[in-house]
């Protein structure tokens, strides 16, 4: 189980961090989001997700992703 970590910008609030881990648990192979921070800029899921899924997952949402290494 591989953990990957996003950088997220466009949350403003907790409704926004509450849209994004909900997107995220959506994608086939999530197994556990880790933290969706709006302060950090930042989403964390543990799984064998497609790191391309996460990020249209999130984009859907109204919010820019990119992965981080």
């Amino acid at each position: 189980m591989m953990t990957i970590k996003m950088k997220v910008t466009g949350m403003t609030c907790g409704h926004c961090e509450a849209a994004v881990t909900k997107a995220l648990e959506a994608v086939p192979g999530v197994e556990r989001v880790v933290e969706v921070s709006r302060e950090k800029e930042t989403a964390i899921v543990e799984g064998d997700a497609f790191v391309n899924e996460l990020v249209t997952a999130i984009e859907e949402e109204g919010y820019q992703a990119e992965p981080q290494s």
